[in-house]
């Protein structure tokens, strides 16, 4: 007797794509229903997206709960209604004053157990609907502070107003958040300009494929390998 299809496939997902639009095309590839990603990416964000396909879908929750790094940059000076650059910026201010120390000294107080603020442009849930299809009609919704984990918070490079970083955290953080957050304590606001994920446990962007080469290889396969 054939065992149950189960696959779990590493993708690097591209720009502008939704995590669910990922999973859709692998869906309609393999002709199955049982596919899933293991912690959404949002569209403007890159890199690593676990996509589980047949019996591995159980593993999804398995994934989700693994630590996740990634590398990106905030705008200091700078913020949007959903702190990154889906929605224009609405706020300016001056950041000469800024010094290196004071950067890295503002990051240091967001490591470890933090309470955070997850964006109005998400796909939370508050009181069973999603909160973005709420932003997306001008309303506002009141989302508590939620704890999250931040590992590690790593300034890589600084030049003002760029601040490109490195993260480790745990599921639940958003980076968005995290950029509006740190331009909080510096008084001069903040919003995410990009973000790859790099890692997932120990999954490794360097080991994924870009989404068109994995549906090649897909469609390459004789049928009854599913």
């Amino acid at each position: 007797m054939q065992e149950p299809y189960g696959e779990v496939f590493l993708i690097d997902k591209p720009l502008e794509w939704t995590s669910f639009d990922v999973v859709k095309k692998v869906r309609n590839t393999l002709k199955i229903k049982k596919v899933g990603h293991a912690g959404t990416l949002d569209p403007l964000a890159t890199g690593l997206l676990i996509v589980c396909a047949g019996k591995m879908t159980k593993q999804i929750e398995k994934f989700m709960g693994q630590e996740k790094e990634y590398t990106g940059t905030f705008e200091l000076g700078s913020t949007t209604e959903s702190y990154d650059l889906e929605k224009p910026v609405i706020h300016q201010a001056e950041t000469d004053h800024l010094s290196l120390s004071e950067v890295k000294n503002a990051m240091e107080k967001f490591t470890g157990e933090i309470q955070q603020i997850p964006p109005m442009h998400s796909a939370i849930k508050v009181d069973g609907k999603r909160v973005y299809e709420a932003a997306r009609k001008g309303k506002v919704v009141q989302i508590d502070p939620r704890p999250v984990v931040i590992k590690e918070f790593e300034l890589v490079k600084f030049k003002n107003p760029t601040i490109h970083f490195r993260v480790v955290c745990f599921k639940g953080t958003y980076i968005r958040s995290l950029a509006r957050d740190l331009g909080e304590e510096l008084k001069v606001g903040a919003y995410m300009s990009s973000l790859i994920r790099t890692r997932i446990g120990d999954y490794k962007l360097e080991d994924a494929l870009a989404l068109p080469e994995l549906i090649e290889n897909i469609k390459a396969r004789p049928n009854e390998n599913l």
